[in-house]
């Protein structure tokens, strides 16, 4: 079979499709990367927001339209979420909720292609990740969320936690760093909570990953903030992994995030953020922001923004609230009026983008190691585009004869482009 793999949302996503490529080509079938020249399209949903939702929806009408021949697989959290509804979508050929994930190669070839295996299993072939030009890769070490967030349902979409042997990341990281990848990121739904049910921990994890492989890179997607032990940012002594974390916030106040059910008070996400870079010279703390959780108060929104302002995030995600049918937050009295979202998102908005020109703009005359990811040529040139160890956007051009893709390379930070939201550089 030819398999086009697609996925909308978080980096968890992305990560499973990583897991689903690498079991397809063992049992030798091919990857496309145009899914009208697929005979099976596996779709990866989000339902993080109602706006998600529509999204996936309005995708699998567009894969069913564009290829019908081929046969749809949609997995993910609005599959999870709408099983019944899904299965009845046009097009559909087989629903695979998030339970059953980690069985959707072995579920689609035992549906579409029998038990037989291709001859061209036989033959050696690339990584799916280093023939579409990736030098990053996602993998996922758990899944699940032992929390209830008031305004999660993702949670509800995913279950229980469930977290992967320290042997079997160890084995996927070896097996990444052969077929070329440089940086790996370490995602799930709840990442800090990796081992609670394998009786480990996230330090052990990249302790162990830190020991016993060589990888040149090491990255966390997102990580609630009341997981990391005082211990933690020890880790970072090695320059491996890399100095930036996204510890998702979500409000300013305390009194809102009593109300979203989180377990972390504005005072010791400060103190964490204080021993994070105390620790770590230049470590770019990122985060995300809720606008309009129900009942918040003109009071509790300028707690947020000062808050905010005096954190001092690298980047910040902003989402207007949004509810979603079988969270608490959904059932919740004083809605705010969308107009009230609307400008306390732009206020966010505005804000974030100055705390992020701000902290880029202190990086400048610096010399770090970028890894250089992508190119495209102009007036000659090739520009290339990469991110700093503590995961700042940056641009280069160099002459034609340069390749700078998938190297690391030593690099002077010259400006800030406001306009692209990037730095600029110059390689050493």
């Amino acid at each position: 079979m030819k398999v086009h793999l697609k996925a909308l949302g978080c980096r968890l996503n992305e990560a499973e499709l990583e897991q689903w490529s690498h079991d397809f080509r063992g049992k030798g079938h091919a990857m496309v990367t145009d899914h009208e020249d697929a005979d099976v399209v596996v779709l990866n949903t989000c339902a993080v927001t109602a706006d998600a939702g529509k999204k996936s929806r309005k995708l699998m009408n567009r894969l069913y339209r564009e290829n019908p021949e081929a046969k749809l697989v949609v997995s993910g959290c609005y599959a999870t979420l709408e099983t019944d509804k899904v299965a009845e979508h046009l097009g559909v050929d087989l629903v695979v909720p998030n339970p059953q994930k980690d069985q959707l190669p072995q579920l689609v070839m035992d549906k579409f292609a029998g038990n037989t295996m291709p001859l061209i299993a036989m033959e050696p072939g690339e990584s799916s990740l280093f023939s579409r030009g990736r030098q990053r890769a996602f993998i996922k070490i758990q899944d699940g969320c032992r929390y209830r967030c008031t305004f999660c349902i993702v949670t509800v979409a995913r279950g229980e936690e469930r977290s992967r042997t320290i042997k079997d990341i160890l084995e996927e990281v070896q097996r990444l760093q052969t077929q070329g990848i440089q940086e790996i990121v370490l995602t799930g739904v709840h990442v800090g909570g990796y081992g609670s049910d394998l009786d480990t921990t996230l330090y052990n994890l990249v302790k162990a990953i830190l020991d016993e492989t060589d990888i040149p890179r090491i990255r966390f997607a997102s990580v609630e903030p009341w997981d990391l032990p005082e211990a933690f940012f020890g880790l970072f002594e090695s320059p491996r992994l890399m100095p930036h974390m996204h510890l998702p916030l979500q409000s300013g106040s305390d009194s809102v995030l009593r109300r979203m059910s989180r377990r972390c008070k504005t005072a010791s996400f400060r103190d964490l953020v204080q021993q994070a870079r105390s620790s770590i010279p230049g470590f770019n703390i990122t985060s995300d922001i809720i606008v309009g959780f129900p009942g918040e108060t003109e009071a509790e929104w300028q707690q947020t923004l000062e808050y905010v302002e005096s954190i001092g995030f690298g980047h910040t995600h902003i989402f207007s609230f949004s509810p979603r049918e079988g969270t608490k937050a959904s059932r919740l009295a004083d809605p705010v009026p969308d107009t009230i979202k609307k400008q306390r998102s732009l206020e966010m908005h505005q804000l974030a983008e100055r705390l992020k020109q701000e902290f880029a703009m202190s990086q400048i005359g610096s010399e770090v190691a970028i890894l250089w990811e992508r190119q495209k040529q102009e007036a000659g040139l090739a520009k290339y585009s990469g991110y700093t160890p503590n995961f700042m956007k940056v641009e280069t051009s160099v002459s034609n004869t340069v390749l700078l893709e998938n190297r690391i390379v030593d690099t002077s930070l010259d400006a800030y482009n406001s306009g692209k939201q990037c730095l600029t550089g110059s390689v050493k």
